[in-house]
């Protein structure tokens, strides 16, 4: 039998990493309800037993269901009947086998029918679901609402909607409207309070939107009158019983087909609101977009994972001039550079789901008592840290399900670009991975932060201090000068003190950041278990000369030549 978490040794390793003691800890409070509840762990072996156990049902319906209706729901997708989204078949088998077997709702507590369970076997189980089918994940991922609501609803909301999601109820996230993409403070769906009956009331259009027929929707809108900004929007809840809105169609997309896009009209949507007025953007979108950008990087690297197993199963069958092609040198780097980005983007996957997790903990344990000073620094460096981590991974995790999925058709030649493999789908569910939650281009502008205020070295620097094996010492060497090449980079550029030349380098910055800290973290990886040396030696020289090249590029550029690519960019 097919199970999507036991034939991946890789998952296994990162859910064990020594970090989870702690997280476990935390996330448990020192196990405070295994008297309350029965499937509560005793302790943290017993809790890593249950999130073993868990992901094994995850990956065994995974690779026994939801991978076997790929195919057929690509095809057949979404329909809309009577202004209602109906699934593809295959969808709602796999909807509801994982609704039977009560796998949904992971991270909410128990008291809210949950399981509790930290951020990394969560987002562990969203990549086994995304290398089963990457459209279906969306469907899947979307719970992540149910933790916004759980983080900033009040009491009595969360004890009404909370609940619903382990029976079952499907989740959107409605930000996106026809003038207002990337763009959300432009965001202009209206609520307006009406005071006899006490309730608020949606009127407008949203497009683009995710599975947008969903029982429960998370809603920007706007509620300041005479405001153009974030600080003019609130967020809501609508409950699709209220029957309020226009389904005016599904779109028709290039990949993810099984996945309902929609563009949706609210007309007097009666609505809930979420924690205060003014803070939909600035507080509750951004903590909701962080964790869809988590997912997001999930995604791409279970896609990812997919395309190379494919990939590895073609060439390893498919005979040219008298031998299997992955015999020669030009297939088999390529097979070598798809494994290797895949370890780095799922190492940086996992430290930023541990960071989340921690830093989250803490939130959470605040309300019930005061944190220690030790406590709160830990909180806010976690904080931090999964900030600058989030817009990273998002980036790294989803151009390299890009590269990797083309690569997986070029092993496949002629016959990938045919549909009578799975790699032709991948690359089309891949494509998506870069733009929505926020394009490439706007990952980095969110990291280039961590660049110019020096998180990203000092991040770099904790992990060089951390003791290595002498075996690895040359390694780790490589990474020092890659370091300090990092930072020379760096000065260089602020030493023009050109806002628009610092954003104009911003993804040479950014990326020569990842490869360094994701090469860190393979070397991390290799001093836990030696059988991850070769990956972190192979990944580390090719970002080696990556970031040569952009630093040869920074250091022979100057503010006059922007002006060739300004005029270069306008049709005349």
């Amino acid at each position: 039998m097919a199970n999507f978490f036991n034939d991946n040794e890789h998952l296994k390793f990162h859910l064990t990493h020594p970090f989870m003691q702690k997280i476990v800890s935390l996330k448990e409070d020192n196990f405070s309800e295994r008297e309350l509840y029965d499937h509560a762990p005793l302790d943290y072996e017993d809790a890593i037993d249950s999130y073993e156990k868990v992901l094994e049902i995850i990956g065994e319906i995974s690779g026994e269901v939801i991978h076997p209706n790929a195919e057929e729901v690509d095809k057949t997708g979404p329909e809309l009947v009577n202004n209602e989204v109906k699934y593809a078949p295959g969808t709602r088998e796999n909807h509801d086998v994982l609704v039977k077997a009560g796998l949904v709702g992971l991270s909410l507590p128990r008291k809210y029918d949950g399981l509790n369970f930290p951020i990394v076997p969560y987002v562990m189980s969203a990549e086994i679901v995304s290398r089963a089918d990457g459209g279906f994940a969306n469907i899947w991922g979307l719970q992540d609402c149910a933790e916004t609501i759980h983080e900033f609803a009040s009491d009595e909301i969360k004890e009404q909607y909370l609940p619903c999601f382990n029976k079952g109820a499907t989740a959107a996230m409605i930000l996106t409207e026809p003038d207002a993409g990337s763009d959300l403070q432009s965001v202009q769906l209206k609520a307006t309070y009406d005071q006899v009956s006490g309730k608020w009331y949606l009127n407008g259009v949203k497009r683009f939107i995710t599975n947008g027929d969903a029982d429960i929707s998370l809603v920007l809108a706007r509620t300041e009158e005479g405001t153009t900004d974030a600080r003019g929007l609130s967020l809501f809840i609508y409950d699709r019983t209220a029957k309020a809105v226009k389904i005016r169609r599904i779109e028709n997309k290039l990949g993810i087909k099984g996945s309902p896009t929609c563009e949706i009209v609210f007309n007097n949507a009666p609505s809930t609101l979420i924690g205060d007025t003014r803070m939909g953007l600035i507080k509750y979108v951004m903590s909701l977009m962080n964790s869809a950008r988590l997912g997001v990087g999930a995604q791409s690297v279970g896609i990812a994972e997919a395309a190379y197993r494919e990939a590895l199963k073609y060439a390893g069958e498919r005979e040219q001039f008298g031998k299997p092609i992955i015999k020669y040198p030009a297939v088999y780097e390529m097979l070598t550079m798809m494994q290797v980005k895949i370890h780095a983007a799922r190492s940086l996957l996992y430290e930023t789901s541990r960071f989340v997790d921690i830093y989250k903990a803490y939130n959470y344990l605040a309300e019930t008592r005061k944190l220690t000073n030790e406590e709160r620094n830990e909180q806010k460096y976690y904080s931090r840290n999964a900030d600058i981590l989030t817009p990273m991974i998002k980036l790294f995790a989803s151009e390299y399900c890009n590269q990797i999925t083309y690569d997986a058709i070029q092993i496949h030649g002629g016959t990938g670009y045919m549909k009578d493999f799975p790699v032709e789908r991948l690359y089309r569910d891949a494509r998506i991975t870069t733009i929505y939650e926020g394009t490439s281009q706007l990952q980095v502008v969110a990291a280039i932060k961590g660049v110019g205020n020096g998180a990203y070295l000092k991040l770099m620097q904790e992990y060089a201090s951390r003791p290595i094996h002498p075996e690895l010492e040359y390694i780790k060497n490589i990474l020092l000068k890659m370091t300090d090449q990092y930072e020379k980079a760096v000065n260089r550029v602020n030493e023009f003190d050109d806002n628009e030349l610092f954003d104009f380098h911003a993804r040479r910055l950014v990326e020569m950041a990842g490869n360094i800290i994701m090469g860190y973290l393979l070397l991390l990886d290799a001093e836990r278990n030696r059988k991850y040396t070769s990956p972190a030696e192979i990944f580390i020289r090719k970002a080696r000369s990556e970031n040569v090249a952009n630093i040869s590029f920074i250091n022979n550029f100057s503010a006059n030549d922007l002006s060739g690519y300004k005029n270069q960019s306008y049709i005349e």
